[in-house]
């Protein structure tokens, strides 16, 4: 199979169809984002990376750092973050506040935005934001071999003054008593590793650890990787994880800026991006690529 070609073909076919998506309008950062932009990065187990499209771009990761973040949770605490966040899709909106009602500030899976503020709080215990963002930004460093990732401090402004549905989330679960930390506290740390911006070529190279390739950083046992690679499966897209895992066949996570990460488990780690979204709030040329990228490849978890 020739690689290169594959992806370099992916890019001439997302820009020939030419149909985006729409960009998160809701975020006036995101909102002025071009839609018509389109990068893919595969990392093989064999080290080598290739890329096509805009590979060099930084773009905002938004939810697609609520990986790297469950992975500092559970090496910090280990499994004791399963009494206060469930592990099953939520087949609702990523911001919904349907299911916290009905499960008593129980959010459904650490990916949905509830879950993701209960995972933050847990990573925050006894500590300063500034040092669990520490915590997430160093990891995620590591996981790339790249100190060159940083939070984009102007996405991170624009989400504190616009995320009204995460601030009544957070303050919902304080009335449940799921939050440890004052709501303000986690919402700032929530909003700020969710302005973390990267490549593809970055995210690709981050992603290795959890599709478990051969000379990635060892910064998760065998046992956690997988199981945060099932939660990617089956929750990592939100209500239209379903769709995803049905079209490619792989664990993947969204993000509302466009990004998504994929881990073919020992074969590869895939990271691509274009910012207009389909009605799930996933990256719409994004998924389209990964599925062809699957189809053509044959890379599967199921075979």
């Amino acid at each position: 199979m020739d690689l290169p070609a594959l992806l370099d073909r992916l890019n001439t076919e997302a820009r020939t169809a030419a149909d985006w998506g729409e960009v998160a309008a809701y975020i006036p950062e995101l909102a002025r984002v071009d839609p018509a932009q389109f990068a893919i990065s595969v990392a093989l187990a064999d080290g080598t990376i290739h890329s096509a499209g805009q590979a060099q771009t930084r773009f905002s990761i938004q939810s697609v750092s609520k990986v790297f973040t469950l992975a500092c949770t559970l090496s910090r605490i280990g499994e004791s973050l399963w009494s206060r966040v469930g592990r099953e899709p939520s087949g609702d909106r990523f911001d919904s506040i349907l299911l916290l009602e009905q499960e008593q500030g129980r959010p459904r899976n650490p990916f949905i935005n509830a879950g993701a503020l209960v995972t933050t709080d847990e990573l925050l215990a006894g500590r300063a934001p500034k040092e669990a963002l520490s915590e997430i930004l160093g990891y995620i460093r590591a996981a790339a071999g790249d100190d060159d990732i940083h939070i984009d401090a102007a996405v991170a402004r624009s989400e504190a003054e616009t995320g009204f549905r995460n601030i009544a989330l957070a303050n919902y679960l304080k009335s449940y008593d799921n939050l440890k930390n004052l709501p303000e506290m986690v919402l700032g740390t929530y909003f700020h590793q969710c302005a973390i911006e990267m490549t593809t070529e970055q995210l690709a190279r981050a992603g290795r650890g959890i599709a478990g390739l051969p000379g990635a950083p060892l910064l998760l046992s065998t046992v956690k990787r997988r199981r945060i690679a099932a939660l990617m499966m089956t929750c990592g897209h939100y209500d239209g994880s379903g769709d995803f895992a049905f079209r490619t066949g792989l664990p993947g996570k969204s993000g509302v800026g466009g990004g998504i990460l994929v881990a073919v488990p020992d074969v590869a780690s895939i990271a691509v991006w274009s910012p207009g979204l389909n009605a799930w709030g996933n990256s719409k040329v994004g998924t389209e690529a990964i599925e062809r990228l699957a189809q053509k490849t044959g890379w599967s978890v199921f075979g």
